[in-house]
Parts: structure tokens; C-alpha cells; sequence
């Protein structure tokens, strides 16, 4: 929108009484010297909230101040999805939001996509009589005419789509062309049965080499091969977040699936039980492990793919990028001649990461380090490494007793999950050992609280435990778009017990293309560590509740993990939103 629309907006809510001329001057001033858009402006200064901004703009553009396109490419105040749905409603337009929508992508490659992508016209589905599109501006005619001589015999459906939602399928359809002649290799060799055990087939190896190189370039942690009524969607979970890299036809997905159970040496004929295998493969000259997780569902079977990046076992210590009081806690801890040290946090938090870091900082030639794994993730030297195998009653808690016999100084058990388990671990830190092992809880305070529940005796707990740390993984803000903002006085009154009094700047995340639009770009963890002191041991024997623990900890140095993802965002290595989202319990 250029800056005459912005003040024509403003000249109607002088008319219309919504702001006196004294407002009308601040506000132009404050638009002609600020970067905010004019929501933003209106926002700020209280004369509307986010909700009567929508109305504000509904009105504008039926009055012909604003068009669909202006509220589009420079309204970012706005919440786009409420927009649409109430827009839709006052024009009596229907609104589809296209992430909730099996888009059949044939349609727009039948029809031809560039010239649908010119148009901003996506079909996302037909039957017998129509074809249904999604545009960005129903009202626009041009685009509606164009539409009826593509549709031949068939009437047009026309509804009303988040621009963003319709550009993301439009890339999603331009890589399938990219892919075309791969794809069409794939389905003349499934065709013509000369690779019936798809052991040799050519296309289907590149198809899966294309997979896991785009996910390990963007960083993935995991792939995710999901089959839908139309479609075979690809998805990699980037810095935390799934986000779709292919969607292929649905007739890929067999041979895709096939190849990849042969390569994790599973049986690719049973696809009515869950199955787990591994398999390496070397990608743009270095090693990767990929473990994989099939389960079936209502539309096939659902491939998860974890990335196992070699060479994040050398990780130190020292560059997990803790913070600095909570690494000399934790790498102190580590040199305890025996006792129990816990890392808490949920599935992803990089839990294992540490430990293998902490075990890469105190092994040595003089040191038996025996592990427990399921799976084993990383294959160290100078480590005895153990697989759980459930079949052969190769259990957590057989594992160790037969572990304990084999004469170890360090042990490192993958997940403490029962109370044998837990109990066995107590009982060997008690007599000699340090045991390193994970737990899920949501803080470190609370891992006492869990081990006593789990029915381990008060005293054995104060005794054993050395020190727990709880940890997350934020997102860190992508450098090359990061914008400076000012934080609202709510929000600044929580964060300000936390941060430097002075030399803070706090950064929003505005996305561009070397972020994939996501405003984010990598991750680093954000912990606490709660050491055992003899005043904590006392209160855990006598049973004492954990916010009393954590109260006396906290008068002693400790740092939580919200203090430590604030210092962060205050720093600008990521946002406050991120540390709520991840660090506010």
C-alpha cells in the first residue's frame, strides 16, 4: 500500500469521527517517521484494538479506501486468518483455509501451473460438475473470466485464501515440475515390473537422495513421509517445526516406501505392524545415520526418518552455549566420583546431545564408560556401548545389573522409565558409581519430586542424586532479517528482574528467504542446574516441598530457565516470545 492509501485511511477516520484533528496530526507524523504500518500506529496509540482494526479494515475496503491486495503486502499487524474469515462472512464469500485441505496438486499440473500461478489461482479440488479454485480476491473479474476458459466442461467454484497458503502450494507444485522427469522415470519403472524388488530401481534411489539432501541442507532433525487420500507429503522438522518439502502424487508413495523399508532392512510386506530399522548413507560427502519408525494408518503407512548427523558426537561441552554460571555448575558435577546427575526435558531437547558431550569431556584411557541405550544413537570409542533389546529381555534394568558386573566407573542409561530401573541406578551410584541418565520433567526442581514419586526412599534420593539440569531449545533469530523492537510495558515489567540493567536490545522475527520466510534460524538450549547441596539433601530426606527447594535455590545463585531464555532474547539471539513459548511453565 502506497503512503496516499495510508492517509486516505486516516482521512476516513477523521470524517467518520473516529479520531479529533489533534490525534489526525500525531498520527500522520508518527507514519511519516516510523517503519510501523498504519495498524500498528492505531494499535499503539490505543484508538483501536486488534479486533476493531479488522472491522476498520472491512469497512475501508468497502468503501474503496483499501483493496484486498493493500491489507495483503503491508498490514503485518494484522491477524490474516481472522481477516479472511470475517471479510468472507461480510461479503458472503466462502473462506478455506488451505492448510486444513488435501490439495489435489494434479489438477494444476492438468490445467497448466504457470498460468494458475500468474492468476493466483489455485484449484484445490473437483468432482463431476465443478472445479473448485482459491484466490486471493474473489472480487476480481479478470481473474474470474480467465478461470472459466480454463474450466471447459465444468462450472468454477471461487473461494476466498490466505495469499501465503496459496503461494506455499504453488512452490510445492513448481518443485514437483522440477522433479517431473524423475518422478516420471519412477512410475515407468514401477510400471514396466523389471525392478520388482525396486532393488535396482534408479529413479526411486535419486527420489530418496533428493529427500534427505533437502532436509539435511535446511537442517532437519526428522522427515516425515505421510500418504493422504491424494498426495505423499514430505515434511522435515526444521529448528522444532514441521514444514513441508515435497508433496508428491499419491501413486509415489509405494515404491518410495518400499525402497526405503529395504534400505532399514525391514519387511517391506508387513504393513500392518509398526517397524524400526537404521540404515546409513553418505550425503554431500559426509556420514549420516538415519533411523527409521513406520506405523500404520487410516491411508497407508507413516515414515518418520530421524537424521543421526555423525559428527555431532565430537560436540564439547562447552559449545552447547550454556550459560556460563549453569556450565560450571554441570561440567563441576561431572567430575563427582560417584553419585546420580539427571537431564530433564521433553522428546527433542537435545538431552542426549548433552550427555554425549558430557561422556566426550571425562572419558579417558583409565575410565570403563559402559552405556545403555534404545537405540544407540552415536557409536563412541573408549565407550562400551549396550542396545535395549526387548526381544531378547535385554531390558534397561537387566542391562545394568549385567552392567555393574563388568566392573564400570562411569554408567550412562538412555531414559530412566520404572522404578526397577531407577532403583538399580540409585543403588550403583550409592556404591561407587557415577550414573548419568535422562528423565522427563518439565524443571529441575521437579526431577526430585518424580524420583521420590517413582518410590525411591527419601534419604537414598538426598543421598544419590549430585545434580540435576532441566533444559529447552530455542530458536535463534535469523541474522540477516532481525528487527529491533520495543517490548510493551506488560511484558517488559515480567522480563526486567532478569535482564542487564542497560545495553539490552530486544528483536522481532520478520522472515526472509535464507530463514525460509520463518524469521529463525537454528536453535541453542536454554537450561537451569540444580546442584545438591548438603542444605538440599537435608530437605529432600526430610521431605520438604519443591517450591521450598526452589526457593532456597534460588537465593543461592540458582539461574531458571526463563532467566536464561530472557538473557537471550535481551542479547538478540532469539525472541520473548520464544522464550515464553518455550520456557515459561
Amino acid at each position: 500500500m502506497i503512503e496516499k492509501e495510508s492517509i486516505s485511511l486516516i482521512d476516513f477516520l477523521l470524517q467518520n469521527k473516529i479520531i479529533n484533528e489533534v490525534v489526525y496530526k500525531t498520527i500522520i507524523t508518527q507514519f511519516k517517521e516510523s517503519d510501523d504500518d498504519i495498524g500498528t500506529i492505531l494499535i499503539d496509540n490505543k484508538i483501536v484494538n486488534s479486533s476493531t482494526l479488522i472491522l476498520l479494515f472491512i469497512e475501508a475496503i468497502k468503501n474503496g479506501i483499501l483493496t484486498l491486495s493493500d491489507v495483503y503486502s503491508e498490514f503485518k499487524s494484522i491477524d490474516l486468518h481472522s481477516f479472511l474469515n470475517q471479510y468472507s462472512a461480510s461479503t458472503g464469500t466462502e473462506y478455506v483455509d488451505l492448510y486444513n485441505i488435501d490439495v489435489n496438486y494434479q489438477i494444476a499440473a492438468k490445467l497448466g501451473y504457470e498460468k494458475l500461478e500468474k492468476l493466483g489461482a489455485l484449484p484445490y479440488k473437483e468432482d463431476d460438475l465443478n472445479i473448485y479454485f482459491a484466490l486471493k480476491d474473489p472480487s476480481d473479474l479478470a481473474v474470474r473470466d480467465a478461470l472459466n476458459r480454463f474450466a471447459k466442461n465444468k462450472l468454477i467454484k471461487i473461494s476466498l485464501a490466505n495469499p501465503e497458503q496459496i503461494e506455499k502450494h504453488f512452490h510445492n507444485i513448481e518443485k514437483n515440475e522440477s522433479v517431473k522427469d524423475l518422478i516420471n522415470e519412477i512410475r515407468e519403472e514401477f510400471k514396466s515390473g523389471a525392478n520388482e524388488s525396486l532393488g535396482e530401481s534408479s529413479g526411486i534411489l535419486k527420489l530418496i537422495e533428493l529427500i534427505l539432501k533437502s532436509a539435511i541442507v535446511t537442517g532437519s532433525s526428522d522427515i516425515h513421509i505421510e500418504p493422504t487420500e491424494n498426495s505423499c507429503i514430505i515434511r522435515a522438522r526444521i529448528d522444532g517445526m514441521l514444514k513441508e518439502i515435497f508433496v508428491f502424487d499419491k501413486d509415489i508413495y509405494p515404491p518410495l516406501g518400499s525402497r526405503i523399508k529395504l534400505l532399514a532392512n525391514l519387511d517391506i510386506a508387513e504393513k500392518r505392524k509398526p517397524q524400526d530399522g537404521r540404515f546409513s548413507s553418505v550425503i554431500m560427502d559426509k556420514n549420516y545415520d538415519f533411523r527409521i519408525s513406520t506405523l500404520p494408518i487410516m491411508t497407508g503407512e507413516s515414515i518418520v526418518m530421524r537424521i543421526l548427523d555423525k559428527s555431532k558426537i565430537m560436540i564439547k561441552l562447552e559449545e552447547l552455549g550454556m550459560h556460563p554460571t549453569n556450565y560450571k555448575k554441570f561440567r563441576s558435577s561431572m567430575d563427582a566420583p560417584y553419585g546420580i546427575i539427571f537431564v530433564t526435558g521433553p522428546t527433542g531437547s537435545g538431552k542426549t546431545t548433552t550427555l554425549y558431550a558430557g561422556l566426550n569431556a571425562i572419558k579417558n584411557v583409565q575410565t570403563k564408560i559402559i552405556t545403555v541405550e534404545d537405540p544407540v544413537e552415536y557409536q563412541m570409542n573408549l565407550i562400551q556401548q549396550v542396545q535395549v533389546n526387548q526381544k531378547a529381555n535385554l531390558t534397561f534394568a537387566s542391562a545394568l545389573k549385567s552392567i555393574l558386573r563388568q566392573d564400570p566407573d562411569i554408567i550412562m542409561i538412555g531414559e530412566v522409565r520404572d522404578r526397577e530401573t531407577l532403583k538399580i541406578a540409585v543403588e550403583a551410584s550409592l556404591t561407587g558409581h557415577l550414573v548419568l541418565s535422562t528423565l522427563h520433567t518439565n524443571d529441575a526442581v521437579s526431577a526430585v519430586t518424580r524420583i521420590v514419586d517413582m518410590g525411591i526412599e527419601a534419604y537414598l534420593v538426598s543421598g544419590a542424586l549430585v545434580a540435576i539440569q532441566a533444559q529447552r531449545l530455542v530458536r535463534k533469530l535469523c541474522p540477516f532479517c532481525k528487527s529491533k523492537i520495543t517490548l510493551p510495558d506488560d511484558v517488559m515489567k515480567d522480563v526486567e528482574p532478569y535482564i542487564p540493567e542497560s545495553g539490552y536490545q530486544f528483536y522481532k522475527a520478520k522472515g526472509c528467504e535464507k530463514c525460509m520466510d520463518s524469521g529463525y534460524m537454528g536453535r541453542e538450549m536454554v537450561s537451569e542446574v540444580l546442584v545438591i547441596d548438603e542444605n538440599i539433601q537435608s530437605m529432600i530426606a526430610r521431605g520438604e516441598s519443591k517450591e521450598k527447594i526452589l526457593s532456597y535455590a534460588l537465593e543461592n545463585g540458582f539461574i531458571n530457565m526463563f532467566a536464561d531464555a530472557a538473557i537471550r532474547a535481551s542479547k538478540g539471539r532469539t525472541t520473548i516470545e520464544e522464550a515464553y513459548r518455550v520456557a515459561k511453565s
